[in-house]
């Protein structure tokens, strides 16, 4: 007695499910530009780590009660290894039905999906491969009847995004759930000109508003990271989109209870950069190159830069001091002044709620003359955006250590220091601070006196002169209403003997209260 025929059917389903939809549904997805899901699976994971899950899932054909074929359920899902790390990881298969969702009594993928369900019981990390529409009008025929939105809902998806590390990426057109799953995510990325994202697509954007537009220019990587910051980052190609989400993991423990991962550097923590000294302009409005200090500060070639596009005048980044990951959130003067707009605002909040959650000490750059100012700023709710930013710092509770490179000042200024810590911060010779810059300040504070001078802006600079004589961060050391001011050339020992020493502590925070988790 041999069960050999019921292994060799096994064999045979396994085929059909290798064929997806079938070779002219493959050719037609690979014109576009695109992969397969398995083919993306194959390229982003650790050679022969996939354990498939579900693969029998989909709908056989019989003549004559033998199995002739099985169109494959549109997801294809399971365990994997990413640098020797496990994951759980899965996506729609577009050559099937359009990736669209599969009426089933358990989803394999998707929100509320098996794939969720592993993530979230083994803790580890998720990847979501998206490349489908979601829901379709047919299943109401196919039922019926019609049904709630969100039948499969988010529940898990939220919960997750407190427990374990969730990474979507875009890899086709991705509209209704899967384009909102995509934005329950700590870090999401998409596939310039392959792949696009929006609510609904041209067809319903059209019929409801007449606005007759193309996928790519609702919602193309152009919108939708430059512009909108809906998407994080943008991906060269498919491989260059597999890449950034290796580098992204590898900065990420594999759930909120656990430290990242430390890596072996050969960079010395004690590494003087004469370059940093004169890197900052004596002409205090002329810009400089923020990432060419920060790459002079942290571990040579560690940094991975999020939202590069979007929100300039803020630059997030992830990096590694003396092997230990870490969160640099800087100003860029090269856009705004460094003046912190909505834009920047949204974007270093998500940023400070990403390092809370997964325990990661962020490290402030500053150079912020305050929260842009002017009709624009206020109609676009700046200031509203700005204290979100300000709130998500003072609720943090991972460490935070603040390096004034020039300007600090006014309430933007406030939130890149640590009140409910340490608060502790260090200056550079160039920094300046207060409740508002000189310029302007004084215009405001004085203005009578100015406008009854004889000589109105001689008297304004005069009293922006005598003022500036205060603003010496060396006369704020005294007091000790800084820690330090130091040599720029010493940033990098500075940081990193704090960044050793406050190990102790994280380790011994972790799993002390279940992270809230990172809001989109």
């Amino acid at each position: 007695m041999t069960w050999k025929p019921e292994a060799e059917e096994l064999e045979l389903r396994r085929r059909y499910a290798d064929q997806l939809g079938g070779p002219e549904a493959v050719a037609t997805h690979h014109s576009k530009g695109r992969l397969t899901v398995r083919e993306r699976i194959a390229g982003l994971c650790d050679p022969a780590s996939f354990q498939e899950v579900g693969k029998l899932a989909g709908k056989g054909t019989y003549v004559d009660g033998k199995l002739a074929g099985v169109v494959p359920a549109p997801y294809v899902m399971g365990l994997a290894r990413i640098d020797g790390r496990p994951v759980a990881i899965g996506g729609e298969d577009f050559t099937v039905r359009g990736g669209t969702s599969w009426g089933s009594d358990r989803r394999k993928g998707g929100q509320g999906g098996f794939v969720e369900d592993l993530a979230h019981e083994y803790r580890i990390p998720l990847v979501n491969l998206i490349d489908g529409a979601g829901g379709s009008v047919t299943s109401a025929a196919r039922r019926g009847h019609t049904v709630f939105p969100g039948v499969h809902g988010f529940e898990r998806s939220v919960q997750l995004m407190g427990e374990v590390p969730v990474v979507c990426a875009v890899m086709g057109t991705a509209a209704g759930g899967p384009a909102g799953r995509a934005i329950l995510a700590h870090w999401s990325v998409m596939v310039k000109d392959t792949s696009q994202v929006f609510a609904a697509g041209p067809p319903v954007v059209e019929r409801s508003l007449g606005q007759k537009l193309t996928k790519e220019e609702l919602g193309g990587a152009h919108v939708a990271v430059d512009m909108a910051g809906t998407i994080d980052n943008a991906a060269r190609d498919e491989a260059d989109c597999f890449a950034m989400i290796r580098r992204y993991l590898s900065y990420m423990p594999g759930n909120v209870w656990e430290l990242p991962p430390v890596a072996a550097t050969d960079d010395p923590p004690d590494r003087r950069e004469e370059a940093l000294l004169d890197i900052v302009p004596r002409e205090r409005r002329q810009p400089y190159n923020m990432r060419k200090l920060i790459a002079l500060v942290v571990d040579r070639d560690s940094t991975f830069e999020i939202q590069p596009t979007f929100g300039r005048a803020i630059i997030t980044l992830l990096a590694r001091m003396n092997g230990k990951v870490v969160g640099v959130i800087a100003n860029n003067p090269m856009v705004n002044g460094g003046a912190m707009d909505v834009k920047a605002a949204r974007k270093q909040t998500h940023f400070l709620q990403l390092c809370d959650t997964f325990h990661i000490p962020i490290i402030f750059l500053v150079d912020v003359p305050g929260f842009m100012v002017g009709l624009q700023a206020e109609q676009a709710a700046t200031l509203r955006e700005g204290m979100k930013s300000v709130y998500a710092a003072l609720q943090a509770t991972v460490p935070m250590l603040t390096v004034v490179i020039r300007k600090c000042y006014g309430m933007a200024g406030m939130g890149t220091t640590d009140k409910n810590g340490l608060d502790f911060k260090i200056a550079w010779p160039s920094a300046e601070w207060g409740s508002l810059p000189v310029e302007g300040g004084v215009a405001a504070a004085y203005r009578r006196e100015i406008e009854s001078a004889p000589d109105p802006q001689k008297r304004l600079r005069e009293l922006e002169a005598e003022l500036r004589a205060y603003a010496s961060p060396l006369l704020t050391a005294e007091a000790f209403a800084v820690e330090d001011v130091i040599d720029p050339r010493e940033t990098r020992a500075y940081l990193c003997r704090f960044i050793d020493a406050m190990q102790g502590r994280l380790a011994t925070t972790v799993g002390v209260k279940l992270r809230a988790g990172v809001p989109p």
